[in-house]
């Protein structure tokens, strides 16, 4: 059976913050399983469940950043609300990714805050950008990361970034296997400082990581986070694209 599907609240946010309600309605009804949050102010999570729920919605992670652990009691209380136990950190600088050091501290700090995370039932992940798979020492920095991960540690892989970054995003999802619950899905140039696409009008070959994905991605989560054309309109031919192709499922499937 095909994973389900999600959308990342973050492609509609514009249109979230005039009408965060209607927009949450008419995600849901162009047939979305669930959705992907973060940025939640403490205690704002409540109603925003409650919407997600009466729509039928899961969340299937929430996105937070470094450093955890002052905010854990905060991020605690906003996934129980959310019934939500993945948290995903969305970002780490750039120069991170730039010496060998910069990777293995930054390592370090993700399994600290996972080892947090799993102590409050949740599991922590990482999502990538493209500046992870520069070159460095002859390899993608990315590679060095995932060796250091604490195996806990779960991957979110954004296939549009993987690519932009120079690597085979199929082969990526495939070689990391159960390590990659999370597939982020988008199109477009591949090429940073351009705006995205709907899937299936970009470079990126979505069939073959979705493929690659069978089996061990739990959610297909959709994704642009700028976009050529009208936002709702792409966000919903994308969900179109996986629907009819029998790559996701939604609600109903």
């Amino acid at each position: 059976m095909p994973a389900p599907m999600a959308l990342q609240l973050y492609s509609v946010r514009g249109e979230m913050a005039r009408d965060f309600d209607g927009t949450v309605e008419r995600v849901a009804a162009m047939g979305y399983a669930g959705v992907e949050t973060g940025g939640f102010a403490p205690g704002s999570a409540t109603a925003a469940a409650q919407l997600f729920k009466s729509l039928g919605l899961s969340v299937c992670g929430y996105h937070t950043g470094l450093p955890l652990g002052e905010k854990l009691p905060e991020l605690l209380d906003t996934l129980a609300a959310l019934d939500c136990r993945r948290l995903v950190i969305a970002y780490a600088p750039p120069e991170s990714f730039q010496s060998l050091d910069g990777v293995k501290q930054t390592a370090e700090r993700l399994n600290e805050a996972a080892a947090l995370a799993q102590a409050g039932g949740l599991s922590l992940g990482y999502h990538n950008h493209w500046f992870e798979f520069y070159p460095l020492a002859g390899r993608p920095a990315y590679d060095y990361l995932v060796e250091a991960l604490a195996p806990e540690v779960f991957l979110e892989v954004d296939v549009y970034w993987a690519q932009t970054g120079g690597v085979d995003p199929a082969g990526l999802v495939r070689r990391l296997g159960t390590r990659a619950p999370l597939l982020h899905l988008k199109d477009g140039p591949a090429q940073t400082g351009l705006p995205m696409t709907a899937l299936g009008d970009g470079a990126v070959d979505i069939a073959a990581c979705v493929a690659a994905g069978a089996g061990t991605a739990e959610w297909l989560v959709v994704e642009l986070d700028e976009c050529a054309t009208d936002m709702p309109t792409a966000v919903e031919r994308s969900f179109q694209y996986l629907s009819e192709r029998g790559l996701g499922r939604g609600q109903a499937g």
